[in-house]
């Protein structure tokens, strides 16, 4: 499931399941799974770094839950988790692997292993595997008890990847398996969505199935096209002021508009979408990469985009293929290919209208190719907003939606 889901859920219980930590590695996010540690609880919920899905569910001390199998207790209170009750609750399984840096034995069945702790220093020697054909971990000494427990998919937790979200989690909501940012010579045009969808309804989901679907939304685009294309907003969102106005060359940039623009919130799509307030035609999409460490962060889900750029050599445009912008480049990676921005950065502050104190710092928007990159303290790209010159009325949208559409 979706690590903001997962979030909801634990939000929901919060009088049941209490002190719950977020680990994540600050300067390199994308190296270190995503942890909800449950601390009462001895759980600990790992999420994959780049998919933000979650991957293995660590139960690291037995003593704070109760555990079964097939409706009876292999741990509990009264149950103590031994090598024997193990084999007794799950059966036969290949031999243990003794691991001599960490002291312990693991037993691995397919999607679950457990880790038993040796009850001294001086069992350990006997476990080293360097008789009996290396096989000399295979008995696990009785009475040791399990330390830790792991359930994942396959047959093997350091190889062990997300899996497809579920049925059970899509609740009638749709997903981007992926954003491609559409473009010419000049700039973005809009966005190719690849999204995912399950049928939802009563008594559908024993036979539903996920579809897939494509739709394409145009700089331009009206409402309507927006509401056809990706259903309604999760929220729709009023401009109260323009905070960046100030920095634009426009002398009316101080008198108050009448009316105020609008943001359509797609937050399982991770995208944004801004709206001219007289026209009410697409101006602005805001596509978010969803870091820990940010001010917004869980509040969208991952947008997996890509960007292909438009690299100018000795004053020819020419585009290579493996030019692609994506959701975890960096921003020195993004100035390399574009060149550094003219302009200096717009520092940006979030803070709240009640707590004016962000703990997270502020983040850099810099300008480049019709494109504004916000940029976190750890040189990762918090959003793109991607703007464009808006059609004139009459003229046609740059590719017709096909027939399926």
């Amino acid at each position: 499931m979706p690590l903001a889901q997962a979030i909801s859920i634990l939000q929901k219980h919060c009088r049941i399941i209490k002190n719950v930590q977020v680990l994540y590695s600050e300067q390199t996010p994308l190296s270190h799974d995503l942890i909800l540690n449950l601390t009462q609880d001895g759980i600990k919920l790992l999420f994959d770094a780049t998919n933000q899905r979650l991957k293995v569910i660590e139960v690291y001390d037995l003593s704070k839950v109760k555990l079964k199998y097939c409706g009876v207790h292999f741990n509990s209170q009264a149950i103590v988790p031994t090598i024997e009750q193990i084999d007794q609750s799950f059966g036969a399984t290949h031999p243990g692997v003794y691991n001599a840096a960490e002291q312990l034995f693991h037993l691995n069945f397919r999607g679950l292993s457990f880790s038993f702790q040796l009850d001294s220093w001086n069992e350990a020697p006997k476990y080293e595997p360097n008789f009996a054909l290396g096989l000399a971990s295979l008995q696990i000494p009785h009475g040791a008890m399990v330390k830790r427990m792991h359930i994942y998919t396959g047959n093997n937790l350091q190889e062990t990847k997300a899996p497809a979200m579920p049925l059970a989690c899509f609740l009638g909501n749709i997903y981007a398996e992926c954003v491609d940012v559409l473009r010419d010579q000049a700039g973005p045009l809009g966005l190719k969505l690849r999204l995912l969808t399950a049928g939802c309804g009563p008594g559908v989901m024993a036979d539903a199935k996920v579809k897939s679907l494509e739709r394409s939304i145009f700089f331009g685009d009206s409402c309507q096209d927006v509401l056809g294309a990706l259903g309604s907003p999760h929220k729709i969102f009023y401009k109260s002021e323009d905070k960046m106005k100030i920095h634009s060359p426009s002398p009316h940039k101080q008198v108050p508009s009448k009316c105020n623009d609008y943001f359509f919130n797609y937050f399982t799509l991770g995208v944004d979408i801004l709206f001219d307030s007289t026209t009410h035609l697409v101006k602005k999409f805001v596509l978010h990469t969803n870091y820990p460490g940010h001010y917004n962060f869980n509040i969208y889900h991952r947008s997996d985009f890509k960007i292909p750029l438009v690299i100018k050599k000795e004053g020819v445009d020419s585009q290579t293929e493996d030019c692609v912008l994506t959701t975890y480049s960096k921003w020195d990676q993004v100035q390399e290919l574009l060149g550094h921005p003219m302009e200096k950065p717009v520092v940006l502050h979030r803070s709240s209208s009640a707590n004016n104190t962000n703990p997270f710092g502020s983040t850099f928007c810099f300008g480049l190719q019709r494109m504004i990159f916000e940029v976190m303290q750890n040189n990762h790209i918090a959003s793109v907003t991607l703007y464009g010159a808006p059609r004139t009325t009459g003229q046609a949208r740059p590719e017709s939606r096909s027939s399926s559409h």
